[in-house]
């Protein structure tokens, strides 16, 4: 009871300390295998992601003429002035027999509230003192796609925790990206669910929209997960910290008889090169001011906030924004192979 308490007081002081911030649910706009910032163009990109957001994503979203906000229709995430895109790699369970299967996501809980969303992930805003929103046009990636080595990885942005229960209240462990969390996917047959969580950088030289990396014209501060400590000088902007919390279930999973006899990875990421390639991508793509003006009134959570103009809509709304494939192929049941280059074909 006392190592339980204890838990609850250092989650609550770290909550404390970061202040207001935006968590909110984003439901499954699509699962596709395009890649509109690192292989603009190009239908069956490299690996699989899932999208969630604004309905005009596209395999192009040119930033010179692709405005979010006035090409969509509608958004998957819950605020309804919020048609950013966001997206990750996909997990698959690898089965013994050879055969892939998608890990399901669920919304995230905790001590902040449920959040509901039919697959996709949660975002975060977190602003730390006086913090600039983003500007039409930018973009951003967090961590690396081709990286095989886990001393590679920042493991306090880029981290997965085992959940041993199907509910995550009680809450179980501190902030994201401490304590046991790890680098790699979790291999644990206890694990009934596992949290990914994705850190973005929280300064900006001020200047690029984005870089030829989509990394280089932003930079971490420290104060990982809670806003961001002080800018260096050549990133002098601070702009409010982005996070993602992927739950993937992995419960009807856990009998490990089903997982690969000869002791690889049961849980891969879409480009089937281990834990360590984790990483996330963003498009800014808020209505007008809304974003800034969320951040300069300390607007709060999933609820509307009338001083910023943002507006929380029902779930059945968000829910119900999605979007066809552009490139085609099965992604849902059995799959013989992960798709790396042909499409993937049903098992």
């Amino acid at each position: 009871m006392l190592a339980y308490l204890t838990t609850i007081a250092l989650l609550a002081h770290h909550v404390a300390a970061q202040g207001n911030m935006l968590r909110f649910a984003c439901s499954q706009l699509v699962v596709d295998r395009v890649d509109p910032i690192v292989q603009p163009g190009i239908p069956y990109a490299a690996h699989l992601h899932q999208i969630v957001g604004g309905n005009s994503f596209n395999l192009t979203m040119d930033p010179a003429n692709h405005d979010l906000p006035s090409l969509s229709t509608c958004t998957s995430c819950s605020f309804k002035e919020d048609f950013s895109n966001y997206w990750t790699a996909v997990m698959f369970f690898h089965h013994k027999n050879g055969s892939y299967i998608r890990v399901p996501q669920t919304g995230n809980g905790g001590p902040q509230g449920q959040l509901d969303n039919k697959g996709g992930l949660d975002v975060y805003y977190i602003p730390s003192g006086k913090v600039t929103a983003f500007k039409p046009g930018f973009r951003m990636i967090a961590g690396n796609a081709a990286n095989t080595v886990d001393s590679k990885v920042n493991k306090q942005a880029i981290c997965n925790r085992c959940w041993t229960g199907t509910s995550d209240t009680p809450f179980v462990g501190g902030a994201p990206c401490s304590g046991s969390d790890t680098v790699d996917i979790p291999a644990d047959p206890k694990c009934k669910m596992i949290r990914q969580t994705i850190i973005f950088p929280t300064c900006w030289d001020g200047k690029n929209l984005d870089s030829p990396d989509h990394q280089s014209h932003v930079a971490y501060s420290g104060g990982y997960a809670s806003g961001g400590g002080a800018c260096p000088s050549a990133f002098p902007v601070k702009v409010p910290q982005i996070m993602y919390e992927v739950m993937w279930n992995v419960t009807n999973f856990a009998d490990k008889s089903l997982w690969p006899a000869d002791g690889t990875a049961p849980f891969v990421y879409s480009m089937d090169i281990g834990g360590p390639a984790a990483h996330g991508d963003y498009v800014f793509g808020w209505q007008g001011n809304t974003l800034q003006a969320a951040m300069d009134n300390n607007c709060n959570l999933n609820a509307d906030c009338p001083k910023a103009g943002i507006h929380k809509q029902t779930d059945a709304e968000y829910n119900a924004c999605t979007k066809a494939q552009m490139a085609p192929e099965t992604v849902d049941g059995w799959i013989k192979a992960l798709p790396l280059g042909d499409k993937a074909v049903k098992a």
